[in-house]
């Protein structure tokens, strides 16, 4: 049984390598804070609007211990899922974790080449979204860093750089 669990701070490519690997290994990929939309029926910022951060977390809690249980799986998940509640020990006691790390400014680039829209991010200079990222990182790092795996990553701006991460994973975890 294969259960793979992707953390790290936006951008830093949990559901580009997450697919990539899920899809080498044979097994389903999932991406937490799709389950919920689907679920729900709303996008993440619409369930922040109704519900605020605090009702949001609760529902990524819940549905984060819903498909965790599942078999044959990797897991991406929302940048701050690990840093509420137990979350990180949950993982950890159910999953291989791995912690996808870079730095400010290539998470800064990832950030910028990417299509989705980020609320958080709107209207910030490159600069502003690099220092932004820096200060998230040291208040999220202490969480990242229970991850049973850390994979220092790059800029995964091509598809053999997907590859080799995926291979690293691999090799990481003996899968």
């Amino acid at each position: 049984m294969i259960r793979i669990i992707l953390i790290g701070y936006m951008g830093a490519g949990k559901t580009t390598v997450g697919k990539a690997l899920a899809a080498e290994l044979g097994v389903t990929f999932y991406d937490l804070d799709w389950f919920i939309t689907t679920r729900y029926r709303r996008s993440v910022p619409e369930i922040f609007a109704e519900s605020g951060e605090e009702g949001f977390r609760e529902l990524e809690r819940r549905m984060l211990h819903e498909v965790a249980e599942f078999e044959d799986i990797v897991l991406s998940c929302g940048g701050g899922t690990p840093c509420f509640f137990d979350n990180m020990e949950y993982m950890n006691s159910l999953a291989d974790t791995v912690y996808l790390k870079a730095s400010p400014e290539v998470l800064a680039m990832h950030l910028r080449m990417g299509k989705g829209k980020r609320p958080l991010l709107e209207g910030k200079s490159p600069e502003d979204l690099e220092n932004y990222v820096a200060e998230m990182l040291v208040t999220r790092e202490s969480f990242y860093s229970k991850a049973k795996y850390t994979l220092d990553v790059s800029l995964l701006d091509n598809f053999a750089k997907i590859q080799e991460s995926v291979q690293l994973i691999r090799e990481l975890l003996k899968v």
